[in-house]
């Protein structure tokens, strides 16, 4: 399952790099220090609202956006966990066939 800092860090890296904006460019925008807001996108730090809202200012992107996007890549998450993509092998043997091999 993934974390929820490390899936928003990761949106809000993604929107800056396709504006072709600098971690400098959006920390002068957002008033926050260069170093905190690299180590929000790299889900070290844990972004308060506040400090979510003047992000998504800095970027022009709606926090609605943003948490849509992160909420898709839960969803994605969860049915990818919910699919058994190899069946379950059993850690014990049957009581059938150990009790034939007891034999």
């Amino acid at each position: 399952m993934p974390i929820l800092r490390n899936e928003i860090g990761d949106v809000l890296r993604d929107a800056r790099l396709l504006q072709g904006k600098t971690l400098r460019d959006i920390s002068s925008g957002a008033r926050v220090s260069l170093g905190y807001l690299s180590e929000v996108e790299r889900g070290q730090k844990e972004a308060s609202s506040e400090l979510l809202a003047s992000i998504c200012d800095a970027l022009d992107v709606p926090m609605s956006a943003i948490l849509s996007e992160v909420s898709d890549r839960f969803e994605t998450a969860e049915s990818l966990a919910d699919a058994a993509l190899m069946p379950s092998i059993p850690d014990t043997v049957p009581e059938l066939l150990s009790s034939m091999h007891a034999r």
